[in-house]
C-alpha cells in the first residue's frame, strides 16, 4: 500500500503555488512538493491543516493506492 495524494490538483484549484500552501499550512514549500511527489508522509495535523486550507475532507485528498474498498470494512 502507498499513501497517494491528490494536493497538487486541488492547490490548482485555488490557483496556490507551492510556497502559499506551505505559508498557509506553515510548511515548507519544499515539504508540500515532497508531499505531492509522494516522497514524504505529512503528520496528522499537517494533512488536517491541508484539507482545511483546501475545503475537502481529508479522504478526497489522502488515499492509500492498492487498497481493496472492502478490505477497509474488515474489522
Amino acid at each position: 500500500m502507498e499513501l497517494r495524494n491528490r494536493v497538487k490538483e486541488l492547490r490548482a484549484r485555488y490557483n496556490l503555488s507551492q510556497g502559499d500552501l506551505g505559508k498557509l499550512a506553515d510548511a515548507s514549500r519544499q515539504t508540500i512538493s515532497l508531499i505531492e511527489r509522494g516522497d514524504y508522509s505529512p503528520s496528522i495535523l499537517l494533512v488536517l491543516k491541508i484539507a482545511k486550507i483546501l475545503k475537502v475532507s481529508v479522504e478526497d485528498i489522502f488515499y492509500l493506492e492498492g487498497v481493496d474498498e472492502n478490505e477497509d470494512k474488515k474489522v
